[in-house]
């Protein structure tokens, strides 16, 4: 129901929202002389603003068609290499371009699309031959297909790990740690050739005891019926999978943002200030940024709540009762795989601690193979993006992919 009411208020919406497009257009339509005017531009920019928050923000682009890699500037071809009925697997090939480190980016399935991480895939593109994992929106998902949950989510990353073969470099940021942590001890355990060389965790809930967030104390406040009840809705009509249960990604979004709700404000009311000044520069900024955070996706229900469960409430891969499909999931067995945790001091989705509790699970790892980086003074997405990761983060993380990358070793 509540998702039905929720296209149903966007449908009624839309009128005003065209009207204050339309608006918008003529008040800063520069043969109309009201737009020269302060009350002018102020008018403008409460249609803008008004026009956005109404908008429904469809999946971005990833728009990565160049690098520039060992000293010289080349084309990149965004190709899909692997499909699959909730997820495809992207490569950004190249041109031209061979030897670099293969790297696995497993994004995130909590909402947003894969694209929240172009900023990660344009930084790692100079020196990694990247691959990413590209979730689809489970309302565009038909029923048909069949369901999707946690146990189903380590077993893909094994299956794309498994496609491109050995020497791969795996990372995960933020909620799919625990499944790729998962994913490599299984494949540990039955010595898979495929399995990683390096896998790096940054920022996930590996072990939410630690340093818990409100995030973590609402997941273990209720029981897993409550967030059945409250959170799950049936797609409507006339989505492709209507009728599939799905945590919806409005859901999550409100969450998210009604933990921050004055930062969001204020940015709201400094775009507006920015559009009535004319700063123009300044007002792209913002809407790049909401373009991307206001996008968001469709979750299955049963990943949803398996995870919730598994690794929010029962704690299952810290205390090592975790299982998949049948099979013990256990972190000692990893004697192969490298292992970097990168966590953000001020993250207050993950808290510190949660990330770094995969070296106490790795008992089959020595120290020379093991690696912790603590990034002061930086949030949940300073972690994965922005200037601190591309100056401070990602050095940490490039040299140890190139550390332990087997074929650098072998030469």
């Amino acid at each position: 129901m509540l998702y039905t009411l929720h296209e149903l208020h966007h449908a009624a919406m839309t009128p005003v929202r065209l009207a204050a497009k339309s608006l918008q257009d003529i008040l800063t339509n520069p043969w109309v002389p009201i737009s020269y005017t302060e009350i002018g531009r102020q008018m403008a920019a409460g249609c803008e603003l008004l026009e956005r928050t109404t908008r429904r923000y469809g999946k971005p682009e990833f728009n990565l068609h160049h690098t520039t890699s060992h000293g010289r500037k080349v084309a990149v071809t965004e190709e899909t290499v692997l499909t699959n009925p909730f997820c495809n697997l992207l490569h950004f090939k190249r041109d031209g371009l061979e030897g670099d480190p293969r790297v696995l980016l497993v994004a995130p399935m909590s909402g947003h699309h894969a694209t929240l991480l172009r900023g990660t895939v344009s930084s790692l593109l100079p020196d990694h031959d990247v691959y990413i994992t590209d979730w689809i929106d489970a309302r565009d998902i038909p029923v048909e297909e069949g369901k999707f949950d946690l146990d189903d989510h380590i077993h893909m990353v094994i299956d794309f790990l498994r496609a491109l073969g050995p020497n791969t470099h795996v990372i995960a940021v933020c909620q799919p740690s625990p499944s790729v942590l998962a994913a490599v001890s299984l494949m540990a355990a039955e010595n898979d050739p495929c399995q990683p060389a390096t896998m790096t965790l940054m920022g996930g809930p590996v072990d939410t005891r630690e340093s818990p967030t409100k995030v973590n104390e609402l997941a273990t406040q209720q029981k897993l019926r409550w967030f059945e009840r409250q959170l799950i809705h049936a797609v409507p009509a006339p989505y492709a999978g209507a009728g599939r249960d799905v945590y919806p990604g409005f859901i999550q979004l409100s969450g998210f943002m009604g933990m921050n709700l004055d930062r969001h404000l204020d940015a709201h009311v400094r775009f507006f200030h920015h559009l009535v000044q004319e700063d123009g520069d300044s007002a792209d900024q913002h809407r790049r940024f909401y373009d991307e955070y206001l996008a968001v996706m469709d979750l299955p229900a049963e990943f949803y709540l398996q995870t919730i469960r598994t690794i929010f409430q029962e704690h299952a891969l810290p205390n090592g009762t975790m299982t998949s499909r049948g099979r013990k999931v256990d972190p000692g067995a990893i004697t192969k795989t490298a292992l970097l945790t990168v966590e953000g001091e001020n993250d207050d989705i993950t808290g510190a601690g949660q990330c770094e509790a995969a070296h106490k699970l790795c008992t089959g790892l020595p120290a020379s193979m093991r690696q912790h980086h603590l990034q002061p003074k930086v949030g949940h997405y300073g972690v994965f993006n922005g200037r601190r990761w591309r100056e401070e983060i990602l050095p940490h993380v490039r040299a140890f992919i190139r550390r332990h990358d087997r074929a650098v070793l072998a030469a």
